[in-house]
């Protein structure tokens, strides 16, 4: 990727990132998640979301994104919608869906201590604050500081599943 600084969306052109983000290789770790969701949990139904919910993240940046987003690892024709252009249009559909999918695991789930309150809506404000400073923040000053910034993105999956696991699924109401 390049910091490119100035026009609409964010400050970053991505040049080349065909493992993570070309459409076969996105369906690819789609099936191994699934698998893997499947082995663990014995679950059809877990491993379809769970691949899904992989995938999703490709459908996602389709319409967000320039047209970057390759369709092979080796290259070939990109896509994008390019929601990225209009930073308000690109923000309230990006804060729809967290708003949906917050909604979507509130109505779920409930908390079965404290954790699973505060850590819940900490990591909810967390998020809400990274995006807002993601859109409207200064460029990032080097490729390197992305790099480190989105390596750290891992302790986010750390922080969510020590949420999740001071949570338990809402007992049916008759």
């Amino acid at each position: 990727m390049e910091i490119t600084g100035g026009g609409h969306g964010p400050p970053l052109n991505f040049t080349h990132y065909p493992i993570t983000h070309s459409l076969l290789m996105v369906v690819a770790w789609a099936v191994v998640f699934g698998l893997v969701n499947l082995a663990l949990r014995c679950s059809r139904v877990g491993a379809a979301v769970t691949g899904f919910a992989v995938l999703s993240h490709w459908l996602l940046d389709l319409v967000v994104h320039h047209p970057d987003l390759p369709l092979l690892p080796s290259g070939g024709p990109r896509v994008g919608f390019g929601l990225w252009d209009s930073p308000w249009a690109a923000l309230s559909v990006e804060l729809l869906i967290f708003g949906v999918g917050t909604w979507l695991y509130v109505r779920a789930t409930e908390a079965r201590d404290r954790v699973g309150v505060v850590g819940f809506w900490s990591l909810v404000t967390f998020l809400l604050v990274m995006q807002f400073a993601n859109t409207f923040g200064a460029p990032p000053p080097s490729v390197a500081a992305v790099a480190w910034a989105g390596h750290a993105q891992w302790l986010l999956v750390v922080w969510g599943f020590w949420v999740d696991r001071h949570r338990q699924r809402r007992s049916a109401k008759v």
